[in-house]
């Protein structure tokens, strides 16, 4: 069938991003045909339109990772029970063998065939895409596809690092840099949530109210002071016992120096720099963990989004653009002009 999609046909600014019609394949067996209503913005879109060195672009390509809409057509062996035309779904950003030893025990993450939608395969930058049935979600009746297309990456994202890798505990002091990010915005919620004291950064005194919403305790305003001499204030020069960060290049490097003595630093990006200088008798010496973070499992979106039901985490959307509009809302988190997530309406 034909369908009406925003794609890239080569890598670069935002100028690369075309309005196109372009031909999308019959579901297979096991796949299913959604309904996009909605797809949520993330770094990784951005990253992948100017290009990155380890990907094979199959162009035009679509980005978008985070999708919600609604079932139109099903693959004959399908037996989901979500997999039923008019069904509001939402889909796990991840793609997965799902047979794999790895897989099996609910680390599809760590799959050595892992992909993401919108980088390493076809996203949700149009009006229809085509999906496995395990990658679908159940869409909590009380969100708008809006709301729910800010949820999968960034908080699948979160929880991973707060909780699958930190191990945040209560009582424990975490700093989350960036807060205006969604991924960051959304392990306020969730270090909040298991009983944490959250230390945000942020940038301008509007995001600082928007995070102290959150759940923020204190927000340190990285411009006008130094993270690391307010966390050794905020703590009794202790340092904090957990740092979630995804902006790498200096900021990680004081992030280990902000950490206490066997603190643990957990990063799943470089925004800012893939090639920090680390000082190592920071790590070894003062026994800091640093552990990398990717998504998330899927099994662990499921209980993402029993809480998001019960109103104890929700998304963060900055505004809603129509798709047609991918290069300004590209433009917004290239300037860092939202604070949550910015999502793309599709008519």
């Amino acid at each position: 069938m034909q369908t009406e999609a925003m794609v890239i046909e080569k890598t670069g600014d935002v100028d690369v991003l075309v309005r196109k019609t372009i031909e999308l394949a019959d579901p297979l067996p096991k796949e299913v045909r959604i309904r996009v209503r909605a797809v949520a913005l993330n770094h990784l879109d951005v990253w992948t339109r100017k290009g990155l060195p380890h990907l094979a672009y199959a162009f035009p390509h679509r980005l978008g990772a985070d999708i919600a809409g609604e079932v139109e057509a099903v693959g004959t062996d399908v037996t989901s029970a979500l997999a039923k035309p008019g069904t509001r779904v939402l889909v796990n950003p991840g793609l997965s063998c799902g047979a794999c030893e790895r897989c099996l025990r609910g680390d599809d993450n760590l799959c050595p065939s892992y992909r993401i939608l919108g980088e390493s395969a076809q996203g949700g930058y149009s009006r229809h895409v085509v999906i496995p049935e395990q990658n679908l979600l159940p869409l909590p009746a009380a969100l708008s596809f809006t709301d729910a297309a800010a949820l999968p990456l960034c908080f699948l994202t979160a929880w991973q690092m707060v909780r699958r890798r930190a191990d945040v505990r209560p009582g424990q002091t975490v700093l989350v840099q960036a807060a205006g990010s969604g991924v960051s915005s959304a392990a306020i919620q969730i270090a909040k949530m298991h009983g944490a004291r959250v230390i945000a950064t942020t940038s301008t005194d509007e995001k600082a109210a928007r995070a102290k919403e959150l759940g923020a305790d204190h927000v340190i305003n990285y411009v006008t002071q130094d993270f690391v001499k307010e966390c050794k204030r905020l703590t009794e020069k202790k340092g904090v016992d957990v740092v979630i960060e995804h902006v790498g290049g200096e900021v990680l490097t004081k992030s280990i120096v902000a950490a206490a003595w066997g603190g643990v630093v957990v990063t799943c990006g470089a925004t800012a720099g893939f090639t920090p200088q680390i000082d190592l008798r920071h790590v070894f010496f003062r026994q800091v963990r640093l552990l990398g973070s990717t998504m998330g499992s899927k099994g662990d979106l499921f209980e993402v989004l029993r809480h998001v039901d019960a109103g104890r985490l929700r998304p963060v959307v900055d505004r809603v653009l129509p798709l047609w509009e991918a290069r300004a809302a590209h433009l917004l988190l290239e300037e860092r002009k939202a604070f949550g997530k910015v999502v793309l309406s599709v008519d």
